[in-house]
């Protein structure tokens, strides 16, 4: 009878310890297939994570090459993803790190909106800034070539008073004279009778021109092309003058009649032919004739 219960007893601690066990086991693959499915839950999520920072740092990269001008913030903002996707990637696969990427994630998505807008705030107010620039400039433009265009009319009405001031002769005459002891002169033909060469003009009246003492050079060339009289020189930037005379006289702004003389050399007799003169104001030829002697 003893045996009897005994054998019982057993068959039922054995049947206990038997769902037990299945127990145990079911559990332990329940917790199993739970832990990864959770992994493979939190795995999907990690990468969406880093696909969402993925494309932030791309629009960043979009938005900092648009920029003409290096934006610092946007850079700044930019290289905080890129900490944080490098950070991720080494990350354990658990909720909490995952929230807190999230998190991160989230504040940094707020912050992206905010510097793109500004971003392209700056860019429109840029672009009326350079429109702006590009007006100035042409507007700037258009008033230097106004300048240039009255420095131009202005310099050629200078050059025109200047030319329209400058010292003219009229009724400029060359001949032959005998001078009588008594100073009397007789104008002649004869060359070789002539004691000197009587050069007459008369400066004409000009109120354009300045008062006072002026002087022009007469030139005198005999038939073999030789300048008669002192026959100096005087340099004007890259031109020479040869000159029989100067004629120096106060102008009154009035006709002025000038005669002026150029004598023979001692022992010497003009020559016969044609004489031609020539009154230079400065450089500037202003006055030509000739005449002949026989």
């Amino acid at each position: 009878m003893e045996t009897q219960k005994s054998s019982t007893g057993l068959k039922v601690g054995l049947g206990i310890l038997l769902v037990l066990f299945l127990g145990t086991a079911f559990y332990t693959s329940k917790l199993y297939t739970e832990k990864q499915e959770s992994e493979k839950t939190l795995t999907t999520e990690k990468q969406q994570v880093m696909n969402d920072l993925n494309n932030m740092a791309k629009q960043y990269d979009e938005a900092i090459a648009a920029s003409e001008v290096k934006d610092q913030d946007l850079v700044d903002a930019r290289d905080r993803i890129q900490g944080l996707m490098d950070s991720l990637k080494v990350s354990q696969n658990s909720v909490n790190s995952l929230w807190r990427y999230k998190k991160k994630f989230l504040a940094l998505q707020e912050e992206m909106d905010e510097l793109l807008v500004e971003n392209d705030r700056l860019k429109v107010e840029n672009e009326y800034l350079a429109t702006s620039l590009d007006s100035t400039q042409v507007q700037l433009a258009e008033r230097t070539v106004f300048t240039d265009s009255l420095l131009v009319q202005n310099t050629e009405l200078t050059t025109v008073v200047e030319d329209a001031a400058a010292l003219q002769t009229v009724g400029l005459v060359g001949m032959g004279v005998i001078e009588r002891s008594s100073g009397k002169q007789i104008p002649t033909e004869r060359a070789r009778r002539s004691d000197k060469i009587k050069v007459c003009f008369t400066v004409a009246k000009n109120t354009l021109t300045e008062a006072g003492d002026k002087e022009l050079y007469v030139q005198v060339i005999d038939p073999n092309n030789n300048v008669l009289g002192s026959n100096d020189q005087v340099q004007f930037e890259d031109q020479v003058l040869n000159y029989s005379l100067i004629s120096r006289f106060n102008y009154e702004n009035r006709n002025l009649n000038i005669c002026e003389y150029v004598a023979r050399l001692d022992d010497s007799k003009f020559e016969e032919g044609r004489y031609k003169v020539n009154v230079f104001n400065d450089k500037e030829l202003i006055s030509s004739s000739e005449f002949t002697m026989k």
